[in-house]
């Protein structure tokens, strides 16, 4: 996978992208990053990239032709039709689910922009995908296009050592993750439970099933509504419910 960034501050992706995971990835040719600073595709004599909006407001609008620009040079450039991605307040929250379509692409490019928004037309020409992590504002698209990457490139084949991390993940399977435990089986009077000692593989797995729903039921009970559950897992489900 090739990942573009364009920004104003190509600084603010040094430490993330070379760090970790996603250090590992690019170790082994999983993926490479490459972070843009449109201001130099700006044909303004001072490079400015943002000017007053049109009909009065606060704050400044990102103008589209260095976007525009940069855009069509990548894709010139590339071997392989960009996903292009707006990184924004009124886009598509994203999930796993996304996350898990666009590790499926060869090539994402990401537009992280700043100040008070963009100029339409780039939303209009240019994007593919709008995308927001949450229902909050930030300064600028740059720390939501890296959460994007970061839990996109761990999808990618051979990027975590266990194939099946991924899988397992919360929101993978529809729930959150089971609880987990490793050495030493007590702690300071906390007790690791029996049935993960036992070395019977499927009572281990009945019990994070378990685990994993009713954590699931009270903490995202939301995510029980789209769930297909099995009749088993309604009956604990009613169980819980009478329990409360």
């Amino acid at each position: 996978m090739k990942i573009d960034f364009l920004t104003l501050f190509p600084d603010m992706f040094h430490g993330v992208l070379n760090e970790s995971i996603l250090k590992k990835a690019q170790e082994k040719k999983a993926v490479t990053f490459n972070v843009i600073n449109f201001r130099q595709y700006s044909t303004n004599k001072h490079q400015n990239v943002d000017d007053y909006p049109y009909g009065g407001g606060a704050g400044m609008v990102l103008t589209p032709q260095p976007i525009f620009d940069a855009v069509e040079d990548i894709r010139h450039r590339a071997k392989s039709e960009p996903k292009v991605i707006l990184v924004c307040p009124q886009g598509e929250r994203f999930t796993q689910s996304k996350a898990e379509e666009l590790a499926k692409e060869d090539h994402l490019l990401f537009i992280c922009g700043h100040y008070e928004g963009y100029d339409e037309r780039i939303r209009e020409q240019l994007v593919t995908d709008e995308i927001s992590i949450g229902d909050f504002v930030l300064t600028g698209g740059e720390l939501a296009s890296m959460v994007i990457t970061d839990s996109v490139v761990r999808l990618l084949p051979g990027v975590l050592g266990n194939e099946d991390s991924p899988i397992l993940d919360s929101y993978s399977s529809g729930l959150l993750e089971h609880p987990h435990y490793t050495r030493p089986a007590e702690f300071r009077g906390l007790k690791v439970p029996d049935v993960l000692l036992s070395g019977n593989h499927k009572l281990i797995a009945d019990w994070r099933e378990e685990q994993s729903l009713r954590r699931t039921f009270d903490r995202r009970p939301d995510l029980l509504e789209t769930y297909p559950l099995t009749d088993k897992q309604k009956a604990l489900i009613n169980k819980w419910q009478n329990e409360n």
